[in-house]
C-alpha cells in the first residue's frame, strides 16, 4: 500500500467508485454492526472526491499521512460511511484504517449511561433547590417519574410548573458532561494521532465492549497506512487536536429522532432521557460545525457552512 505521496501524480478525476463485495472491513468497535445501503454509498461517493482534492494538496506539501474524522448525530451513518471511505482508499492503493472513538470513554457503556443519568437527576434536584421550588411533596411526584423512567419528559412542565427547574438543571448538568474530558479520553485519542503522524508503525489501540471484562488493547500495524479515519460523534470536538479533515454528516433533530424510531435502537428509542441526550449532542455538533471541511445533508447534498446554517436556522438546538 502507498501513502499520501501516491496522490502527487494521480488525476483525481479518474476515480470511480469500485464495486462493493458482500462485506467490507469496518471500524474497530467490538460488536459494532455496519449495515451499508444505497444512501450510504451515494453519500460516500460524493465525499470521497472532495477528500481526494484536499489530500492531494497535503501530498504536494510533503505530507504522507492524514487524519479524517466522520462525525454526526446518532444513526446518521458514521460507521457505514467511514467504512466505505476507508475501503475506497484501500482499493485506490492508499492504506487506510478506521478507528472508533467510542472505544475511548472513561467508563464502559453501562457505567457511563448510569453516570449520565445520575448527573441529570442530581443537577435537576439541585436546580430546584436553587430556584426555591423543591419540597418533599414535590419530590414524591418527581420520584415516581424517576421510577417510571419518565423524569426527562418535557410534558410534565404543563401539569407541574416547578418541573421546569428540574429539567433545566438536568440538561445543564448533561451539557457539562457529554462530550467533555470528564466523559471521554480525548488525550488518549490525541496521543494516538501524534504517534500516527510522527510515523510510528505500531500503535496499541484500545478495545471496549459492554462489560468491565471486555477491555483490551490490540497492536495495530500502520506500516502501509496513509489515512486514519475516526468515526465518532465527538470527532470534531475542541477537546483534542490532530484532525486534518473533519467531515460532518448532518441531520436535523427531527431527522435523527425519526431515524432512531425506524431502527428502534436499543429498545429505548422513545425514552425522554435519550431524547435529552440527543438534543445536547445536537447542540454540540452545531457549535462545532464551523470547523468541518465537508458537510453533507441527510439527503446527501454537499453543503457550504452558510447552506448548513440556513437549513438549521429554524431548528430547536
Amino acid at each position: 500500500m502507498a501513502k499520501l505521496n501516491f496522490l502527487k501524480d494521480y488525476n483525481i478525476n479518474d476515480w470511480t467508485a469500485p464495486a462493493l463485495p458482500e462485506e467490507i472491513p469496518h471500524g474497530d468497535m467490538p460488536g459494532d454492526k455496519v449495515e451499508i445501503d444505497e444512501n450510504h454509498v451515494a453519500k460516500a461517493g460524493k465525499i470521497f472526491p472532495e477528500l481526494l482534492k484536499m489530500l492531494k494538496d497535503m501530498a504536494l506539501e510533503g505530507r504522507d499521512r492524514a487524519v479524517i474524522t466522520v462525525c454526526g448525530g446518532s444513526g446518521v451513518g458514521k460507521s457505514e460511511i467511514a467504512s466505505l471511505l476507508s475501503f475506497y482508499f484501500n482499493e485506490l492503493g492508499i492504506g487506510s484504517y478506521t478507528m472508533s472513538g467510542d472505544n475511548y470513554p472513561r467508563r464502559i457503556p453501562m457505567y457511563n449511561d448510569a453516570e449520565r443519568l445520575r448527573i441529570f437527576r442530581e443537577c435537576g434536584i439541585e436546580k430546584m433547590i436553587e430556584d426555591g421550588v423543591y419540597t418533599e411533596e414535590r419530590f414524591e411526584t418527581l420520584h415516581q417519574y424517576q421510577l417510571d423512567g419518565d423524569d426527562a419528559n418535557k410534558e410534565h412542565v404543563a401539569e407541574n410548573p416547578w418541573f421546569k427547574s428540574y429539567l433545566e438543571g438536568g440538561i445543564a448538568g448533561l451539557k457539562g458532561y457529554l462530550g467533555t474530558m470528564n466523559e471521554s479520553g480525548f488525550e488518549k485519542v490525541e496521543a494516538i494521532l501524534d504517534k500516527f503522524k510522527a510515523g510510528e508503525n505500531h500503535i496499541w489501540l484500545k478495545r471496549m465492549g459492554r462489560t468491565d471484562t471486555e477491555l483490551w488493547y490490540s497492536d495495530v500495524d500502520f506500516s502501509d497506512t496513509g489515512i486514519l479515519i475516526i468515526e465518532w460523534t465527538h470527532g470534531n470536538s475542541d477537546n483534542y487536536k490532530g484532525v486534518d479533515i473533519p467531515v460532518l454528516l448532518n441531520s436535523t433533530p427531527q431527522e435523527t429522532f425519526a431515524h432512531r424510531r425506524a431502527r428502534n435502537r436499543d429498545g429505548k428509542t422513545d425514552s425522554p432521557f435519550t431524547m435529552r441526550v440527543l438534543e445536547v449532542e445536537q447542540g454540540m455538533l452545531h457549535a462545532q460545525a464551523k470547523k468541518a471541511k465537508i458537510i453533507v445533508s441527510k439527503a446527501g447534498e454537499l453543503l457550504t457552512y452558510e447552506q448548513y446554517l440556513d437549513i438549521m436556522k429554524d431548528q430547536e438546538i
